[in-house]
């Protein structure tokens, strides 16, 4: 299948990989040409624009970073938009707000594409590997063209409401887990004087019924930044952390909802990022909080 991808950061660059690697005749585009060099040597297509992306393709993935950046690649004057025909399938899985996923399907749909949205769980390992998990919102038969090239990126992808619902449960996917980075945080506080080994707390943490699944795949890593340790490659930092966490606040907000913990936590990431945690992987936050409330506590 001739399959585009638009935004070729991290994630996006993971699936196109995972696409090409799958035997898809894969095109690509990003804002920074510099970011698909790799693919290209791969053997993908690049594209001048957007709209010549989805020109040349059957569907077409976007995986943005916010509302702003689905406007430039869709709504731009050579967005993809203006590559909009018939029958086309649009797959976006950015993590925005649901009112930003439904006003982007009218427009698709007004120039007769299809557009499905599949917001994942998981990060640039498991889109390597056709792990993520999937949460669609489409009209049902949409979501069954759509499925045949999901389920190659996804372990399980789960058709669970009409547009807007996917970015809704993605949300909640979030929430707990960058709550968590900051809970496994305070709890290393409490016990780190026992100067136990950390690879060895994290697997024995991840045991728990407090350790949730992302201590059993992250958990190396972590130990390795409490230790001071190489860490490997960055998957999710902080500031798109951030970027979320106040996404979430805003749906929140529209729903007449307050998330205290949120607030509280979004604080933290905020600290960690005014002291140079940005662009650090949120996972490595356990890492960040001792050294901080060590310097606080003199």
């Amino acid at each position: 299948m001739r399959i585009g991808v638009a935004g070729v950061g991290r994630m996006g660059g993971a699936i196109a990989a995972r696409f090409i690697e799958v035997g898809h005749a894969v095109t690509v585009w990003n804002r920074t040409p510099d970011k698909v060099k790799s693919l290209a040597d791969a053997g993908a297509n690049v594209a001048g624009t957007p709209a010549e992306l989805a020109a040349e393709v059957e569907a077409a993935v976007t995986v943005l970073t916010n509302r702003d950046a689905l406007a430039a690649v869709y709504e731009g004057p050579d967005g993809l938009l203006a590559g909009v025909g018939k029958g086309k399938l649009f797959v976006e899985m950015s993590t925005v707000q649901p009112q930003h996923q439904v006003a982007l399907a009218e427009k698709v749909c007004a120039k007769g594409g299809i557009f499905v949205e599949c917001p994942v769980g998981g990060t640039v390992g498991p889109a390597r590997q056709g792990r993520l998990l999937g949460v669609v919102g489409a009209r049902q038969d949409d979501f069954e063209k759509a499925r045949p090239i999901l389920d190659q990126l996804c372990r399980r992808v789960e058709l669970v409401g009409p547009v807007g619902a996917g970015a809704s449960l993605k949300l909640a996917l979030n929430l707990p887990l960058l709550v968590y980075y900051q809970a496994l945080a305070e709890a290393y506080l409490m016990c780190r004087h026992l100067n136990l080994d950390n690879a060895w707390l994290m697997e024995f943490l991840s045991e728990t019924s407090g350790g949730p699944n992302v201590l059993k795949t992250r958990g190396p890593a972590i130990a390795a930044a409490l230790d001071g340790n190489d860490t490997g490659a960055l998957t999710f930092d902080v500031d798109l952390v951030r970027k979320d966490l106040m996404t979430i606040l805003t749906e929140a907000k529209t729903r007449g909802a307050t998330l205290p913990v949120v607030e509280s936590v979004l604080a933290i990431y905020d600290q960690a990022a005014q002291e140079g945690w940005g662009k650090r992987d949120a996972a490595w936050l356990p890492a960040y909080w001792p050294s901080r409330g060590q310097r606080s506590s003199r």
